[in-house]
């Protein structure tokens, strides 16, 4: 059966968010920002960022590389866009509106996926890791930043209590890095290669998932 959620709805929430989001997330989000776009371009210079957002990420991405971003929304994007031109990034290529869960690009066409901060708010999140499989070559990766629950241990019982809270901010402690493993799993060709603590505290982490090479 497929998977029905709400586009229209999602895309009025990110317009509201569009004119404040750097403001409130510019320092908060930095060093995974930086960190994720470090990791996708050792991987070689075509980079696919889903979620691209106001463009936070796109900065970081050194010369050389060929970023395309995408986004469901437009005013997010229109915020992108500014960044590109403002800033003269000419490391970034082509933004555009589209859904992750159907990717208008062709198989192997980039040698990383930069997922950052958006993972856990697609509501098929396996679906849209389907489709970043499908277009990300033999030794590249999927590089994830995002808040993930912990599977178990202490942390996850501290995480439990603290739910309440965490949701009236946005953020939710239901995604687990095991819906990760458990996706990569999936492929015989596909490996979580590590999952690590960045800023602040190791709240956020950084996953990535390689591709063997062929």
């Amino acid at each position: 059966m497929a998977v029905q959620y709400d586009l229209e709805g999602q895309k009025k929430a990110y317009a509201k968010w569009a004119p404040i989001y750097d403001k409130v997330y510019v320092k908060l989000l930095a060093d995974a920002q930086r960190k994720t776009s470090a990791a996708a371009a050792a991987c070689g210079p075509d980079i696919l960022e889903v979620g691209v957002g106001t463009g936070l990420v796109l900065p970081y991405y050194p010369a050389g590389c060929r970023v395309t971003g995408i986004d469901l929304s437009f005013h997010m994007l229109q915020k992108a866009v500014e960044k590109k031109v403002e800033r003269g990034l000419k490391q970034v290529g082509l933004l555009c509106a589209m859904d992750a869960c159907k990717l208008g690009f062709a198989d192997h066409s980039f040698d990383a996926v930069t997922v950052p901060f958006v993972i856990t708010l697609v509501p098929d999140p396996e679906g849209a890791l389907d489709e970043m499989y499908r277009v990300l070559r033999p030794g590249g990766e999927i590089v994830i930043a995002s808040k993930l629950g912990a599977d178990e241990g202490a942390t996850m019982h501290v995480e439990a209590a603290l739910a309440p809270l965490v949701k009236k901010i946005g953020w939710s402690i239901a995604f687990k890095a095991s819906r990760l493993r458990n996706w990569a799993a999936k492929y015989p060709d596909m490996e979580v290669v590590s999952i690590a603590p960045v800023f602040p505290v190791g709240f956020f982490k950084m996953v990535r998932i390689k591709k063997k090479a062929a």
